[in-house]
């Protein structure tokens, strides 16, 4: 269990001093595979309703590329690294977002391993959009462009070694065995997140999370 509640304050500080200013704030959570950005996410949207603004989660995630799709370009081996999602379909997303209109996106289910169409709906009036995931500081085209388009942008900072035994975990959580769970977080998960940090773009805030204790 993480404990994300300063992470979550200091985050909250600084969108609630642009809601002042703007009707809508698009914020970034990126990092490593396994760093906690789905856990962050969900926090932070949890406080800011509680404190009566519309929030939502939009997750990058819904723009992985089909298996289909994958194993026609010899791709599926390396799913979730940066070539296996629809940069430019994700882009188009956040560029809708900031107009602040409806905007309908998809979301990713990972017990089907697949992206579903239509699956989400931002309403016109959300005030606060927080997107999670490994790309949205990634120093390399086409990611590289959606720097710009945060108002707010948060990278989590977990050492490798910490990195590692979360990815393996999370692959014992879907029932592998010890020695399948380390080479399918050896093959990918591990290279992906060594070049998210490697790659990193500057964050307006760099936030470290640790276990409860």
């Amino acid at each position: 269990m993480l404990d994300v509640s300063a992470q979550i304050t200091a985050l909250a500080e600084r969108i609630y001093a642009l809601l002042d200013t703007q009707p809508r704030v698009l914020v970034a959570l990126a990092g490593a595979p396994g760093s906690g950005k789905s856990t962050l996410a969900g926090e932070l949207v949890r406080r800011l309703r509680d404190q009566r603004t519309r929030a939502e989660v939009v997750p990058m995630d819904g723009y992985h590329l089909d298996n289909t799709v994958l194993d026609t370009r010899g791709l599926r081996p390396r799913k979730g690294a940066p070539e296996t999602f629809d940069v430019a379909g994700f882009t188009h997303l956040i560029r809708r977002l900031k107009t602040g209109e409806e905007v309908v996106a998809p979301i990713f289910d990972r017990s089907r391993d697949l992206a579903i169409a239509g699956a989400q709906a931002v309403a016109a009036d959300c005030q606060v959009i927080v997107c999670e995931g490994n790309y949205l500081l990634f120093d390399e085209e086409p990611w590289s462009a959606l720097a710009p388009l945060w108002d707010v942008s948060a990278r989590l900072d977990v050492p490798m070694p910490e990195l590692r035994a979360r990815l393996i975990q999370r692959w014992l959580s879907y029932g592998l065995s010890r020695t399948t769970a380390i080479r399918r977080a050896t093959a990918n998960d591990i290279p992906n997140a060594q070049r998210v940090i490697d790659r990193a773009l500057p964050a307006d805030l760099v936030l470290e999370t640790r276990p409860s204790r």
